[in-house]
């Protein structure tokens, strides 16, 4: 059966998304592997998960450049689930990540939208337990 396993994610620079994911949002570096030529395999995901993992791609032309901060058009384009939403956005705001947004309580679990260091915005969620 397939699965999705990873989704790429323009960046501007591999090094600093490499330190925002892994600090600001408590990511794990997965891969990263020098292809040559100025670009690297660099893969990420959330501690612990398997199958879910961001390749940061580093745009490399000017229409790539113009897209970085911008590949979901304005809308929220990634979904973090978290068991404890306190917890992770004290960790988050205390490593510089904005939040657009008080946390607010919806049928489907406690929310606020969050920018990424590039200006994507990410949901991050504490689903409501069944």
């Amino acid at each position: 059966m397939p699965n999705i396993a990873a989704l790429s994610l323009l960046v501007s620079d591999y090094d600093e998304a490499i330190q925002f994911f892994t600090q600001a949002l408590n990511f794990e570096l997965v891969e990263d592997t020098d292809l040559g030529g100025g670009k690297r395999w660099v893969r990420v995901r959330p501690n612990g998960e398997q199958g879910s993992d961001l390749v940061l791609a580093q745009a490399s032309d000017d229409e790539q450049k113009q897209l970085v901060g911008r590949q979901m058009g304005g809308r929220v384009g990634f979904f973090l689930h978290t068991d404890d939403f306190d917890r992770d956005q004290q960790h988050m705001l205390a490593h510089g990540v904005s939040f657009l947004e008080e946390a607010r309580n919806e049928p489907y679990g406690k929310v606020a939208v969050f920018e990424d260091l590039y200006g994507n915005t990410w949901d991050l969620l504490e689903p409501k337990a069944n």
